[in-house]
């Protein structure tokens, strides 16, 4: 099974918008912008961290004596190879995440989640980098106006956003964030925001000028893609169960009421009654009814295109969900989803899935109109679907889609223009604050697009990288009207390849051909199979400068991540005790995730800190970068590879390939901090390679839009991603599950 991936260029970049507190889409999260701005979401506090040193070795992988893993490998077929390799590097991690996934107890199995992410981090096969956002924005956007849970798609709807004709003086946007902390829950905060602007001068507008989308939608069935570019431009289309709002408060959408059995197994939601589907043009094609969900996820499960785990042992534990995916069962009738009547929708569960309310605002859960997907051709059932046949148009464009939710699409110009209008049959219209959404598409060749669009009244919002912000400061503009936009819970990671089989893009092998000959390629392999090889690259990177690149030098720690998981994404509901290395250790109710995950990486002696117990945050500050760490481990790993053969030094380094978009400024530096940083500290002994991708097609070529691990076309890799589908961790460790069940493992080079 694939799972969903995020691209940097998507959700990473700059933030725009000034809602906070609480998450982004990824899930599903988050809006894009290459060198640009995206929505931010939640707003964390920030603190400079040191890494403790330590001369101890937890989690040392042992080699059989003088068996490099070419020859452990080579009589294996690429899936033993990538069982025998998950298993050699990231077993340990596998062994005490099923023990977490086996425990009932919410808090006991949150506790057992950051232990065996402490062995995922500890296996250093990928190095954080950096989540969304933290970096000086200039805006007409009115603060919090916008959802900011930390998971889900609920935080790409853009239709509650308040907007002036105005950019909003810093002072005021800080005014307003007062008034959002003393209205939530109540559901006050927007006509409150709207008195407040309208009291200071401000002219209220209902368009949204939203800049910058970096590459255009693959589809637009939401229910058969698992990407955030696709994504994050159909949800505006259709609604879903319950949302939330922008106080972040789960409330009722095209479900008007449910209740859950005492068990936990039966979730029954309400259909809200006279909500209408249309077409494009806004004619009506259907009504909504309880159908219309049974519909959706037969098709999402049909088509495979990522979401299918969500729904099933590794989510939301519906009722032979995991048995029709995989062909066990073909009637899906048998499936835990049922339309009892025409307005009454159950979902029936194998085990409790205590965020099972949590995951309804994510994809996998839209509705579809069965009519109408029949009208354009599609079929139910996995050995009738087919995507290929002529007759089959569904999603292919925003004409051939149905529409229940607050807007139209009325324009789209592939690699131009995307409007939105307002659905005049929307069943709430009176909470829509903007009639037209119009997003402008960024190729990021120009650094300054965003903010020259901005300062030109063509864009509402714009974050400002480090040339926009010197050009801010110039241009008077920074010091009134800049605020910091808030971080939040995707985490982007800089993954590297243990089994690199691609060495040109799997779809033009053509481009981005790897510079390494046969004899280079086979060192860096056995070198990346060694445990504290990895270590010593991650240690030699400084996130500090390479996030500088992108924020500018004052911010470049705020949006430093540190671990996979944020730290603060839970905390424990009750006290727990759980083994720490064979001491039994006790936490209280309200202990963050990230300081048990600290505790195991303390207690393993590993030298990094992902947890700042006195500012309560895993970000903010680099707990990964030292030198002198980098030099131990890569001594270590040096001793260890000449044993099988390989020497390592100045004359003979390692060549780590890492492709970058050549036609972006901000991400060219970007990847010249990771070569001048990892080179410095290393001594000479890893050279890192810039393969150069002449646009962002290439670079999303070399892994992005790959589905196995044998076409990623890399030695390190930091383009993707992943943001939270609902609100437990696992919705971020599921996905370096092994035998293809993990959709991020793949960026590792197995499965």
């Amino acid at each position: 099974m694939k799972k969903k991936l995020l691209s940097l260029l998507l959700v990473s970049a700059m933030a725009v918008s000034v809602a906070a507190c609480g998450n982004e889409p990824s899930g599903n999260n988050g809006t894009s912008g290459a060198d640009s701005s995206t929505e931010s979401t939640t707003e964390q506090q920030s603190s400079e961290g040191s890494v403790e040193n330590s001369e101890t070795d937890p989690g040392e992988e042992q080699q059989e004596s003088a068996t490099t893993i070419a020859e452990a490998i080579a009589d294996m077929d690429y899936d033993t190879t990538s069982a025998y390799l998950y298993d050699l590097h990231l077993g340990e991690f596998w062994d005490v995440y099923q023990e977490a996934l086996a425990e009932e107890n919410v808090s006991l199995k949150y506790a057992k989640e950051a232990i065996a992410e402490a062995k995922l981090m500890e296996a250093a096969v990928m190095l954080p980098t950096r989540s969304r956002g933290g970096n000086y924005a200039i805006s007409n956007i009115a603060t919090r106006s916008l959802n900011t849970t930390l998971w889900g798609n609920d935080t790409d709807r853009l239709y509650s956003a308040i907007i002036c004709e105005e950019p909003i003086l810093a002072s005021d946007q800080d005014a307003l964030k007062a008034i959002w902390g003393e209205s939530i829950g109540t559901g006050t905060y927007q006509e409150k925001a709207k008195a407040y602007l309208t009291e200071h001068g401000y002219t209220l507008k209902d368009t949204y000028n939203y800049g910058s989308y970096t590459s255009d939608a693959a589809t637009w069935d939401v229910l058969a893609t698992s990407k955030q570019a696709d994504s994050e431009k159909v949800v505006h289309t259709y609604d879903g169960l319950l949302e939330y709002d922008c106080e972040n408060v789960q409330r009722p959408a095209l479900a008007e009421s449910y209740e859950v059995s005492d068990d936990g197994l039966t979730w029954t939601f309400h259909i809200r009654e006279g909500v209408k589907w249309v077409d494009s043009q806004g004619r009506e094609v259907a009504d909504v009814c309880a159908d219309d969900w049974v519909a959706g996820m037969q098709h999402m499960m049909d088509a495979m295109g990522g979401l299918e785990y969500l729904v099933g042992a590794d989510g939301a534990h519906i009722v032979n969900a995991d048995a029709y995916i995989n062909g066990e069962i073909t009637d899906f009738s048998e499936v835990g989803v049922t339309a009892e009547d025409e307005h009454t929708l159950v979902y029936t569960l194998d085990s409790p899935a205590p965020y099972f309310d949590t995951m309804l605002g994510y994809g996998c859960f839209a509705p579809m109109s069965r009519t109408y997907y029949e009208s354009q051709g599609g079929k139910f059932g996995a050995a009738d679907y087919d995507p290929a046949d002529p007759s089959y148009v569904y999603g292919t464009d925003p004409d051939h889609i149905a529409y229940c939710g607050p807007y139209l699409v009325t324009n789209f110009t592939a690699g131009s223009t995307i409007v939105y209008r307002a659905n005049e049959s929307y069943w709430n219209t009176d909470k829509v604050n903007i009639k037209t959404l119009t997003w402008k598409f960024n190729d990021g060749t120009d650094a300054l697009k965003q903010y020259n669009g901005f300062m030109a009244g063509e864009l509402d919002g714009c974050g400002l990288n480090a040339n926009a912000l010197e050009q801010a400061k110039l241009d008077g503009m920074f010091d009134d009207y800049h605020y910091v936009s808030a971080t939040d819970a995707t985490s982007f990671m800089g993954f590297l390849n243990i089994n690199r089989g691609g060495f040109a893009n799997f779809n033009d092998d053509s481009a981005v051909v790897s510079p390494q000959s046969e004899e280079d390629a086979a060192r860096t392999k056995e070198a990346m199979n060694n445990i504290h090889f990895r270590r010593a690259f991650c240690f030699s990177v400084d996130r500090a400068a390479y996030n500088a690149q992108s924020v500018g030098e004052e911010l470049k720690l705020n949006s430093v991540r540190n671990s996979y998981v944020p730290g603060s994404f839970v905390t424990l509901t009750e006290d727990v005790t759980v083994d720490i290395n064979g001491t039994s250790k006790t936490y209280p109710a309200g202990t963050f995730y990230g300081q048990i995950m600290q505790d195991q990486i303390d207690a393993d002696g590993f030298p990094v800190k992902v947890w700042d117990a006195t500012e309560l945050t895993g970000d903010g500050f680099d707990g990964w970068y030292n030198p002198d760490n980098a030099v131990a481990e890569l001594n270590t790993a040096i001793e260890e590879l000449a044993a099988l053969g390989i020497v390592i030094d100045e004359q003979n380094p390692i060549y780590i390939d890492l492709p970058y978009p050549s036609n972006s400024e901000v991400y060219t530096n970007t990847a010249n901090v990771v070569k001048q940083s990892v080179e410095s500290v290393l001594g000479g002994k890893v050279i890192v390679n810039l393969t150069e991708c002449v646009d962002y097609d290439q670079w999303y070529g070399t892994g992005y839009d790959t589905t196995y691990g044998y076409e990623a076309n890399y030695d390190m890799y930091d383009l993707s991603g992943w943001g939270p589908d609902y609100g437990d961790p696992q919705t971020y460790l599921n996905t370096f599950a092994p035998e293809y069940a993990g959709y991020m493992i793949k960026c590792l080079g197995i499965y």
